[in-house]
């Protein structure tokens, strides 16, 4: 029997995720985008709400394409606002456009969202062993500075409880429990 962090819980989805991506470094742009905009939309949500969107978020935002997004006008929100697939919020839609706008600034700055995201833990991942879902917390002093950097610069939704749980998503942290078979096979990827 395989031994995995509870909140995966039973639903398909969210075992899947847990089990093929969430803690997983990722180092694509496209991916750290698309993360960043997902772990937004679940402010005041559950992740299992995102998830099960996942796809119709993808087809609506043309597939997480920020260049694309960055050009988004107040007609693309109103036709956003009433597909019933996605998060409706015009506060997290518009997020999605200035978000995408600023990630190109920073691309252009540090040559990668990526080269700017990772700077903040030397390009590697930080394994925190945690020894129970209770030693996972809900932000740190590095996503406070991470949040604040990103308020500083202009990005929406971007809090650093919101921060944390994408630094989590993107492998930069690995919360998986030391007692989780994807402890192990996360730590081995971070060498």
């Amino acid at each position: 029997m395989v031994t995995r962090c509870e909140w995966a819980g039973n639903e398909p989805l969210m075992r899947e995720y847990h089990d093929k991506e969430w803690g997983t470094p990722q180092h694509e742009d496209q991916i750290l985008y698309e993360l960043l905009i997902l772990e937004g939309m679940q402010a005041g949500l559950s992740w299992s709400t995102v998830l099960k969107k996942r796809e119709n978020f993808r087809k609506a935002f043309d597939n997480f394409d920020y260049k694309i997004i960055s050009k988004y006008d107040e007609n693309k929100v109103e036709k956003l606002l009433l597909d019933k697939g996605i998060i409706r919020n015009r506060l997290k839609i518009n997020s999605v456009i200035t978000n995408a706008k600023l990630f190109i600034k920073i691309q252009e700055e540090s040559g990668s969202f990526n080269n700017y995201i990772w700077k903040f833990v030397n390009n590697k991942p930080i394994d925190n062993q945690c020894k129970s879902m209770s030693d996972i917390p809900a932000h740190t002093e590095l996503s406070d500075l991470i949040s604040k950097d990103m308020k500083k610069r202009g990005f929406k939704f971007i809090g650093t409880t919101i921060i944390y749980a994408f630094m989590q998503a993107i492998g930069m942290v690995n919360d998986h429990a030391t007692y989780c078979f994807r402890h192990e096979e996360i730590k081995k990827s971070m060498v």
